[in-house]
């Protein structure tokens, strides 16, 4: 992940962010398709591979590692392309687990808005947590030049972003500004929580590191990786009311 002064910082998904709703899915009934941009293998950040996330729990965690390891199509991932020309009526929702590793691929991408406008469409669930509703942001005309004029501070404003209006929550500024604490001498190019309130979110936030979820319509957001068992159970709750 590119960062201020010319750094970078190693990341990808959170263990819990992706494992743990990932999970309480397939044990919903659920089948998981896995998608990436390119069809790479999706790859953890070792930061989140902590007890912390799983409330102090190391057996916990360990149990999501091996379900994890042990999916379908963990090592065959599609790309978005694949997904698209196969038919997005085939999916009943779509979630984006966070880390940092969105705001690298996920929040400049047609292909991600392209997806995301067929379910805001069809009203069926959009699930994102902690960093993953950046992606939301794709789903706008030229998701390109609104992140571009993000990280360079210029003024942006999206254009016809479809989720204008919409509740919603993503990592807060002072949980930003706590990991920001953990790096050397740089910072993120530009807070996701301004992002999304630029674009035209109705952001909804509740006290650093406590589980939050907000629902509107068919999008869930959570604001940080202690929000993923909530936002689990919310978005389990909208895919069954459609069968």
């Amino acid at each position: 992940m590119q960062l201020t002064e010319g750094k970078t910082e190693p990341t990808g998904y959170y263990l819990n962010e992706f494992g743990v709703p990932a999970k309480a899915l397939v044990d919903a009934g659920y089948t998981l398709v896995l998608a990436t941009p390119k069809g790479n293998a999706p790859a953890v950040d070792s930061k989140s591979v902590i007890p912390q996330y799983f409330g102090g729990d190391s057996a916990y965690m360990e149990q999501i590692q091996r379900f994890v390891a042990s999916i379908d199509g963990i090592d065959d991932t599609l790309s978005l392309s694949e997904v698209i020309d196969a038919g997005l009526n085939n999916y009943k929702g779509v979630f984006i687990p966070g880390g940092h590793a969105p705001l690298i691929d996920l929040a400049n991408n047609p292909e991600v808005g392209k997806i995301l406008s067929y379910f805001h469409s069809a009203e069926k669930p959009t699930a994102a947590i902690c960093h993953g509703p950046i992606a939301l942001l794709s789903a706008q005309n030229n998701p390109e030049a609104f992140n571009s004029s993000l990280k360079s501070q210029a003024d942006a404003e999206a254009d016809d972003w479809i989720y204008a209006g919409y509740e919603m929550t993503i990592f807060s500024q002072g949980e930003e500004e706590y990991f920001e604490s953990t790096l050397t001498d740089a910072g993120l190019l530009y807070y996701p929580s301004d992002a999304m309130s630029t674009a035209g979110g109705d952001m909804r936030y509740e006290e650093m590191w406590a589980p939050h979820v907000v629902v509107d319509r068919e999008l869930i957001t959570g604001q940080n990786p202690f929000s993923d068992k909530l936002l689990a159970e919310k978005l389990i709750n909208q895919l069954n009311e459609q069968d």
